[in-house]
């Protein structure tokens, strides 16, 4: 079988109401990870495409956050909404959203 065109980690951690560097997951839900299972699975991707939960990306300052591997592409303040655009302009259309990428030069720089 061949590998991944495309792994996607979605943050599922949680953090104390009220942190100050804010969280991914708030109500535990992992509502967004399963939000891109059913896109995936809605447009027959698997078994390239995975989505995955994943723990503290550590990036919770801009988060919710998203890692799509191979291509190393990091989006930030995903909502369900961005879910769908995310599969067909990135996944599928191999376009970066450039309103949702987390510049290389913010990524590991939690706030004080």
């Amino acid at each position: 079988m061949p590998g991944f065109t495309h792994h996607i980690f979605v943050c599922c951690n949680r953090r104390e109401p009220g942190s100050a560097r804010g969280c991914c997951d708030p109500d535990g839900s992992e509502a967004l990870r399963s939000a891109f299972k059913a896109e995936l699975k809605k447009r027959n991707l698997g078994p390239l495409v995975r989505a995955n939960k994943s723990g503290c990306l550590d990036q919770c300052e801009l988060g919710p956050t998203v890692v799509i591997y191979p291509q190393a592409i990091w989006y930030g303040g995903v909502t369900l909404a961005d879910v769908p655009r995310i599969i067909d302009e990135t996944v599928i259309g191999g376009r970066i959203l450039e309103d949702l990428l987390i510049p290389a030069e913010k990524l590991n720089q939690p706030r004080e």
